[in-house]
Formats: structure tokens, C-alpha cells, sequence
């Protein structure tokens, strides 16, 4: 069998062969079109394996050349982890197919799993969706620094981006020409924005209504359809976690570590994995701790009282959130979580609002005590 390392780039791909004995036979540059890598890899005879770098359009170059009939494996290699491996002073293009290949030789490749094409599409429109939610928090944030920009106070109200708040900033008086312009463009950008959301929403909610999974995933207290998707397309395959832990890895919601000998220190998450998933667990998990009394406990359990411990406590929640949601997938079966109604949340906040109202009063009425027992000068 041939082992075939390629280093692949959009104008050339580089093309490293060993033999069965892990002898370099051939180095090759091709062109990025990947034409002739196809007729290059079907002249090398039955067997072939191949290897090369995840990188952005990695699952298209993959199915192409899975179609070939002499390719038995294609392997993906994990880009983060080939630093490491690959950390050395002499860097080229050929050097890096040469050492896939060899890696390949070894059995020593570190894998990503490439799901199907549909798959990678929905994950695609997953993350459009999530640039299209920043790029409508900028135009907001622009429209604010207008408006603050020349004193006006509303700013900073939520219901500014009402039906009713927009008309009403739509129509407001600026002191200059050119400031209404602005925010005449950016009210513009707005819709514009508004009305794509709704367009990737609309369809993601018909893809996520094909999924039983996505349904599964929204009993859990806090979990949304935005985050019942994205979980579901990162994990594409819930039987390749081996463990439960491993999910939290994936997501990269656990800690660095640094163990030596007795010492073993922690340090903040790895944020390896999707960036959108992880965002999205973490507010799932702050929503569940709202609504759900299982959720909070385990929130207050991990947090125990000290309130410097909150955010630890929030990405302990969400990574815990993330293996139950595995287990969910992979049992087909419903979490035992109870869910608060409506009625108890609004009776919840009222109490808390009087709490706070009650403890302020407490303060005002030692304050003055204590003016009063000041000595005059």
C-alpha cells in the first residue's frame, strides 16, 4: 500500500508517496484544482491511503477522493494537534506532506471526523446565522454611540428596537444632517439584517423539525432550538465518544491542565471545539439554572456559596449540560428534569424583587441611625 501525505493549499498541493517499506518514492507539486492529484493518486496502483490537514473546504477534497475506487482510507489530520508534532525550525510545503505521510506510515495521525455533506451544510448555515446576530448587535451598538454621541438618554433602553422604539428613532431630530444620514444608513442595515435572520431562522427551524433529536433536546429546561441544532450537528455521530467526558473535550469546556509529580494545576478552559457551541451551551446553562431545580443545584453545588466561583461554576454547568445531552441522543430517552412554570417564575422574581427592596430599606434605616448617633462637631 502506498501512503500518500498531501499539504494542501488553494493555488498548489504538494504530494509526498511512501511505499510499503516507508521509503519517499515521489514528491510532487500539483495544482490547487485537485485535477491532477485525482490522476496522479489513480496511476499509483490498488492500494492508496492519503492524509492531509483539515482546513477550510477539507470535507469537499474528502469526498472526491473517497469517489476514487484504489483509495481504501483517507485520513484528516487534526491541525491543532500537528503543531505540536510538526514544531521544528525548517517549514516548508514538502517537508509537511512528507511528514503526513510518515505520520500515516506510523498508524500516529491525529483524526477529525468529517461528517457528510448535508451535515457540513447545516453547520455552515449554524454559523452564517451566528455572524449575521454579531453583525446586527454592531449596528445596534453604532446606532447607541449615535444617539449618546449627542446626549440623547434612550440609548440605552431595550425598547428602543421595538416596532414602536424604531419608528420613533427613525423619526427622531438630530442636531446635524449628517448625523440622520448615519442613522438613516444604519436603520437600513438594521432591517436588512433583520429580515436575513429571519429567513436562516425560518429555514433552520425546518431542518431542526427533521431532526427528532432537536425535539429530544428541548425538554431540557433552558435548551433552545438554536442550541438543540448546533449541538446536534457538532455531534453528528453520538456512539464516536467512546465516554461521556470526551464531549466536554470536543466543546472545549474543560480546564488546561499542568501536572507534574505532586503539583497538578488548572488553569481556564481549553476553548478547543466550536466556538458557537460552546456560547450556546453556556447560555442554556445560565437559562436552566433560572427554570430548572435540578440544574441549580448542580450550579450551586460546584459554585458552594462563594460568589467569586460564579463563572467557574456557569462552564461546569454547561459542560454538564453537554454530557447529558449525549446520553439523551444516545438513549433516545428523556432527561428527568423538572421545569418551572411560568406562574412560579414571575412569583420567584417578585419575591426576589422584594427581598432586594427590603435589604436597600434595612441599609437606608442603618445609615440613618448611625447619622443620628454621630456626635455634633
Amino acid at each position: 500500500m502506498f501512503r500518500v501525505g498531501l499539504d494542501v493549499h488553494l493555488r498548489k498541493i504538494s504530494m509526498c508517496v511512501l511505499n510499503d517499506e516507508g521509503k519517499r518514492v515521489r514528491y510532487l507539486d500539483l495544482p490547487g484544482d485537485g485535477q491532477r492529484l485525482l490522476e496522479e493518486l489513480a496511476a499509483l496502483g490498488d492500494s492508496v491511503a492519503l492524509c492531509y490537514e483539515a482546513s477550510c473546504g477539507y470535507g469537499t477534497l474528502y469526498d472526491r477522493l473517497k469517489k476514487l475506487p484504489n483509495v481504501k482510507r483517507v485520513a484528516v489530520a487534526h491541525p491543532g494537534q500537528l503543531r505540536l508534532i510538526f514544531r521544528c525550525k525548517k517549514k516548508n510545503d514538502r517537508v509537511d506532506a512528507g511528514k503526513l505521510a510518515t505520520l500515516l506510515f506510523l498508524d500516529q495521525v491525529p483524526e477529525v471526523h468529517v461528517p457528510k455533506l448535508d451535515v457540513r451544510a447545516w453547520r455552515a448555515l449554524i454559523e452564517f446565522r451566528r455572524t449575521q446576530v454579531d453583525k446586527q448587535t454592531a449596528i445596534k451598538n453604532q446606532l447607541r454611540a449615535v444617539l449618546r454621541g449627542h446626549g440623547i438618554a434612550a440609548a440605552h433602553r431595550k425598547a428602543l428596537w421595538t416596532q414602536k422604539g424604531l419608528e420613533w428613532l427613525k423619526e427622531l431630530k438630530l442636531p446635524t444632517a449628517l448625523a440622520e444620514l448615519q442613522r438613516d444608513c444604519l436603520l437600513e442595515e438594521l432591517a436588512s439584517c433583520r429580515a436575513q435572520l429571519q429567513k436562516l431562522e425560518r429555514e433552520l427551524d425546518r431542518i431542526g423539525r427533521a431532526h427528532a433529536g432537536v425535539t429530544l433536546l428541548r425538554t431540557i429546561p433552558g435548551v433552545g432550538p438554536r442550541t438543540a441544532e448546533a449541538v446536534i450537528a457538532y455531534i453528528d455521530e453520538p456512539k464516536r465518544f467512546a465516554r461521556s467526558n470526551q464531549i466536554g473535550s470536543y466543546f472545549g469546556l474543560v480546564p488546561c491542565q499542568d501536572q507534574s509529580a505532586a503539583s497538578n494545576r488548572l488553569g481556564h478552559i481549553t476553548r478547543e471545539g466550536p466556538a458557537t457551541v460552546r456560547k450556546f451551551l453556556c447560555e442554556a446553562a445560565w437559562q436552566g439554572i433560572q427554570r430548572c431545580p435540578e440544574i441549580r443545584a448542580f450550579f450551586e453545588r460546584v459554585q458552594g456559596g462563594d460568589p467569586g466561583r460564579k463563572k467557574i461554576a456557569l462552564v461546569a454547568t454547561a459542560h454538564w449540560l453537554a454530557r447529558v445531552m449525549l446520553a439523551m441522543l444516545r438513549s433516545g430517552e428523556v432527561g428527568r428534569f423538572t421545569r418551572k412554570t411560568r406562574k412560579q417564575e414571575k412569583e420567584e422574581a417578585a419575591q426576589g424583587k422584594q427581598a432586594e427592596a427590603a435589604q436597600a430599606k434595612k441599609a437606608e434605616a442603618a445609615q440613618a441611625e448611625a447619622a443620628e448617633s454621630k456626635p455634633a462637631a
